[in-house]
């Protein structure tokens, strides 16, 4: 009969793990690290947990029958060019069952505002005692957004849990969450599918600066960080042509006045970072620039598939201006796009951007040599940040013995780990999943500030975060067990990435508790 662990069992066993160990990381160049290489199965073992959401069953067969060192040859050589890579077919016609992935930014819009719209008449029949009616307009709602939030949360689960282009989707989470929108906010909702179908995803091993634009004139991210209320002074929006705004003002859908939200986070978050070189100044001139960058909501019916994104003349500043110390003549869209050009090609940029790169690859605090290597590389070769990614992979760095095993995953990257480690088929729905990562603090598209989530230890290493690691690990392990019974396979997949003493303690347990154990250990955890 299958045994399962009570929480008693669980501390028992998960304190001979040594869960203790997880309040500490790897110190990088400390006297208690060791310089000795990475074996050719530990540096297979590392690529998939760093460049991949960690291994399947089926890589760790690859990996014995090609040997380690051609396999990772190959799985980098492939993973730097995703598009050599074949879709499965089950993959493709999940993926093509979404309908909703295929809607127009004028499309999703327009449902935005047919649901507000009926929203509208529900509280008002509400009001009138009209239940049944008011009922079925809520349903509308419902059925109008719900269906393109759910699709965009499905196809990204999709693709990182089955999907053979790993490093994409592993850079795609990165990149969303460094041009964070939240979906929280009113039309947001149903655009944060198509900002990162459009914005994102195809530039992730491209050119920073095309990236930096699509994301500037997406209008997930113009109306995220408001730069549609951004006119200059003294202009009124006619309400006519204004979409319904959830900015709690008297007037929400008629701005008035400067919005330096998006100028000051460009600056702050996207390009240059905090200790960039820039003062309040330069972030009111930089928002003076940028007035007129907006959503053309008039425009639903003629857009079709193409960008909603419309430079507004009547509503741009058109003085002139200091900007980072250099003088800004009057024009249009080309201030913008001027501003653009230069903060993506920007010294400060490069190291902000490799800093971050280096943290989310290789440790919390990266060595100071990488990122400066990762900066020279970025500048060299104007953005493309696939030369920078390269760059990063020949690294002595990034395939050290202090960075093997130092990153502790995110909730995103737990769970997706636990269900490639366990070979977990992709759900027909995806509630569960998404109820998963919502309770473990990091819900997929809802990162309500504009910095995203973190991918640092500090932000997920929590008692109440590990007691959530422990539940899931539970409930995975008991339905694989019921689904194929037995932890030799899931070993045999982790390799190395689980230690000889885990590995000892483990073997102690009942049949039925291992691969709960094997996915809750301190060794699990960290990638």
């Amino acid at each position: 009969m299958m045994m399962m662990m009570n929480r008693r069992q669980w501390l028992g066993s998960s304190a001979a793990l040594g869960l203790q160990g997880l309040t500490t990381s790897p110190a990088w160049g400390t006297a208690a690290s060791t310089s000795a290489p990475l074996s050719p199965d530990e540096r297979a073992l590392h690529a998939l947990n760093r460049l991949a959401f960690g291994p399947r069953p089926g890589d760790a067969a690859a990996i014995q029958r090609l040997g380690a060192g051609p396999w990772l040859q190959q799985f980098l050589a492939e993973q730097l060019s995703p598009a050599s890579l074949a879709m499965p077919a089950a993959l493709q016609a999940r993926l093509a069952a979404l309908d909703t992935l295929n809607l127009s930014q004028a499309e999703l819009i327009g449902r935005y505002r047919e649901a507000t719209q009926a929203n509208r008449i529900a509280k008002q029949q509400a009001a009138n005692n009209e239940a049944g009616k008011a009922h079925e307009n809520n349903n509308a709602r419902r059925e109008l957004v719900r269906p393109v939030v759910q699709q965009a949360t499905a196809q990204r689960l999709l693709r990182a849990l089955d999907g053979p282009a790993q490093l994409e989707e592993v850079l795609v989470d990165f990149w969303f969450n460094h041009f964070n929108v939240f979906a929280g906010k009113g039309p947001v909702s149903v655009l944060v599918g198509s900002y990162e179908r459009e914005a994102i995803r195809p530039h992730v091993l491209g050119n920073f600066r095309t990236m930096l634009g699509a994301t500037a004139k997406h209008p997930a991210m113009l109306i995220y960080l408001d730069n549609v209320q951004s006119v200059v002074p003294g202009y009124e929006v006619p309400r006519r042509f204004a979409l319904a705004n959830p900015n709690p003002n008297p007037n929400p859908n008629r701005p008035t006045g400067l919005n330096e939200n998006y100028a000051r986070e460009l600056m702050e978050l996207h390009t240059l970072g905090v200790d960039g070189g820039y003062s309040q100044r330069d972030v009111t001139e930089l928002a003076r620039m940028l007035t007129g960058w907006t959503v053309d909501y008039r425009g639903l019916q003629r857009h079709g598939s193409g960008s909603l994104f419309v430079f507004d003349p009547k509503r741009h500043d058109s003085g002139k201006k200091q900007w980072l110390g250099r003088s800004v003549a009057s024009g249009d869209q080309a201030e913008g796009e001027m501003a653009l050009d230069v903060l993506a090609a920007h010294p400060a940029a490069a190291r902000h951007l490799s800093f971050k790169l280096a943290q989310a690859f290789v440790a919390d605090q990266p060595p100071a040599a990488l990122v400066d290597k990762l900066a020279s590389t970025f500048l060299s070769s104007k953005g493309d940040l696939k030369a920078v990614m390269q760059a990063l992979l020949a690294s002595d760095e990034f395939w050290s013995r202090e960075a093997y095993g130092a990153k502790f995953k995110t909730p995103y990257q737990y769970l997706l780990s636990s269900l490639r480690a366990i070979d977990a088929p992709a759900p027909a729905e995806f509630q569960q999943m998404t109820a998963s990562l919502a309770q473990a603090g990091m819900p997929l598209y809802g990162a309500q500030t504009p910095d995203g989530y973190k991918n640092t230890a500090s932000a997920w290493m929590s008692p109440e975060a590990l007691a959530q690691r422990i539940q899931l690990a539970n409930t995975l392990g008991e339905r694989r067990q019921r689904r194929v019974g037995g932890s030799d396979e899931v070993l045999s997949t982790l390799g190395g990435l689980i230690s000889p003493a885990t590995r000892q303690t483990v073997a102690a347990e009942p049949a039925a508790m291992q691969t709960a154990l094997l996915l809750g250990s301190p060794d699990f955890m960290r990638r």
